[in-house]
């Protein structure tokens, strides 16, 4: 028995027999083909492009029908690289000037493409680089006439070990038959791990060498919530997980019940459970497990998904799709958070050396106006159809807020002059995720309508501990006490001032911190849908009495060790299963 621990990007917990791709590397030897031959190989390369063009236009429109269409978009990119002329240029120049093969042709001039990603030492782009190698193999593929051999057609239950899966090959998996996969490479923000989490398919990434720890036939566990991967368990361990993945149906069965319930104390204390969504066919989902409304619609992924920048309608399309879907719940749009680990490529050309503390979220928007007006345009037309929200990510200054509202207050000006109608006392909020507005919430809370407390880069930016790096990953825990504080302080502010808060990071989801955050005063909870019906069991289940008394002694502590102790014994006694 072996435990291999990596990084959980979608959920859920599975046994089952292992299956082991192989890298599909394509060895394409160079080899020259006599001048008369080079309108033939020509040709080739043409039919290739164009069957590699329908090939993902097909799987393009089979992804969009059964997972949406911002899923569906992620083929654009490869698209785009074989629609672009300059592709098609550097092919033909390839086999004319050096009289090769179409194959090699296509395998230089694709490495080429990925290199040039590859140079700009980016995160984000390196999972570009995935999408680029995957292009590669679809063309050669239909150059060499080779089937593939996916995992569309599979007779058993099996987990997929790879060193990578592609956006296609995933999109393609079995829902039946594959159970999960684990890959060598890969993060949170990839194609990938988006994919997975769109189609519920439980999965670990980042698992440094498992392909070539794992055999074919090894009987694995994938647990995704946690990261962790088990090869060969023994039978203690297959037992507990067995009984686990039991457990987790029956709550789950449990949990189901409470859809239609409010997120009610055992004396009388109400909060609202909402829903983080990045695709507005995400908000099905969410309300179906109960959430009251979406607190967090990130909206990266209209950037991410294209090569190109999205218009003003392609803004309205997505946020009028959310505001149908949702029949009168709020819908709170964050503003474009770009930068750290996620560009878009035209904006990653000139990496920066610390991303996470250089030009991202409002700081990119205020560097930009009219990419910033388009969004915003877009979100003030939308907002006469619903209950829309702005919220503005990363505020560190009062100055950043007043900016942002002054660009808010300039299109506004604008759509009357257009006679566009728009809502006139849309609820403006930021995001709490630096120490610097944390310790100034009082000072904000005057300025806005209300908070949302953004735990994953509060906690990444008050223990100075970089969320994607593995080697200081053990630091990054939502339990230590300086975080606890910081947040505590927000929700007083906002009580003080009679605005509004929620916690929308990871933190929001957790049952292990839903007593103490409900103790600390939280009113609004914001999630993954799936998260939702477990919080809100636990809140169903405790006194605002008994919360309290939980925060107090929690905040009496000095170490995340005690916190997370006493947090997992309290939370025991509500949902043993859980644990």
């Amino acid at each position: 028995m072996e435990i291999k621990k990596g990084i959980g990007v979608s959920p859920g917990v599975v046994i089952s027999t292992a299956v082991v791709l192989d890298a599909e590397d394509l060895l394409i030897p160079r080899r020259q083909v006599e001048t008369a031959d080079v309108p033939a190989e020509i040709k080739r390369v043409e039919k290739a492009l164009a069957e590699s063009v329908a090939d993902l236009t097909r799987l393009r429109k089979e992804t969009a029908a059964k997972h949406g269409k911002e899923i569906g978009n992620i083929f654009d990119f490869h698209l785009g690289i074989l629609r672009d002329k300059t592709t098609l240029k550097q092919l033909l120049t390839e086999i004319q000037t050096n009289q090769t093969t179409a194959e090699y042709a296509v395998s230089v001039v694709m490495r080429r493409f990925a290199a040039n990603f590859l140079k700009m030492s980016d995160k984000y782009l390196s999972e570009r680089v995935k999408d680029v190698y995957d292009v590669e193999r679809r063309i050669l593929r239909n150059l060499i006439g080779q089937k593939h051999k996916g995992l569309g057609q599979l007779k058993q239950d099996v987990i997929v070990i790879a060193h990578d899966l592609l956006p296609s090959q995933t999109a393609a998996l079995d829902r039946a038959h594959v159970r999960g996969f684990a890959t060598d490479v890969g993060g949170r923000t990839s194609h990938t791990a988006i994919v997975a989490r769109a189609m519920g398919i439980p999965a670990v990434v980042g698992l440094g060498d498992i392909t070539s720890e794992v055999s074919g036939g090894d009987t694995v566990i994938i647990d995704g919530n946690r990261g962790v991967l088990i090869i060969n368990p023994d039978e203690d361990q297959l037992i507990e997980h067995r009984e686990f993945e039991r457990k987790l149906i029956r709550l789950e069965t449990e949990l189901a019940e409470l859809r239609d319930l409010p997120a009610q104390t055992l004396d009388g204390h109400v909060v609202s459970l909402q829903a983080n969504i990045e695709f507005p066919e995400e908000v099905r989902d969410a309300t179906h497990r109960g959430a009251q409304g979406i607190g967090l619609y990130r909206t990266e992924f209209l950037y991410l998904a294209s090569a190109q920048e999205p218009t003003e309608e392609d803004h309205y399309n997505s946020y009028v799709e959310a505001i149908r879907l949702l029949k009168g719940r709020p819908l709170v749009i964050r503003t474009l958070d770009l930068g750290a680990d996620k560009y878009t490529q035209e904006k990653a050309a000139n990496p920066e050396r610390n991303p996470f503390l250089g030009d991202r979220s409002i700081r990119m928007c205020l560097h930009d106006i009219p990419m910033f007006k388009r969004q915003l345009r877009a979100i003030m037309r939308a907002s006469v159809l619903g209950d829309v929200r702005i919220m503005f990510p990363m505020i560190s200054t009062l100055m950043e807020l007043r900016q942002a509202k002054m660009v808010l207050k300039d299109v506004t000006e604008e759509l009357e002059d257009e006679n566009q109608p728009f809502r006139q006392d849309i609820p403006i909020g930021i995001m709490i995720e630096v120490p610097s507005a944390a310790l100034m919430a009082n000072h904000f809370a005057r300025e806005v309508n209300f908070f949302s407390i953004g735990t994953n880069d509060l906690i990444q930016y008050t223990l100075a501990c970089d969320r994607t790096n593995e080697k200081v990953a053990g630091l990054f825990c939502p339990a230590h006490p300086a975080v606890l504080a910081l947040i505590r302080d927000v929700i007083r502010a906002g009580v003080r001032n009679s605005i509004s808060v929620s916690v929308c990071g990871e933190m929001a989801g957790e049952a292990l911190y839903t007593l103490l955050l409900l103790g600390l005063g939280l009113t609004i909870f914001s999630m993954n849908g799936p998260d939702i019906p477990e919080v809100k069991k636990i809140i169903r289940s405790t006194t605002m009495a008994h919360a309290k008394q939980v925060a107090r002694r929690v905040m009496s502590f000095d170490s995340e060790r005690q916190v997370m102790h006493f947090l997992r014994e309290e939370t025991r006694k509500i949902i043993p299963e859980a644990f």
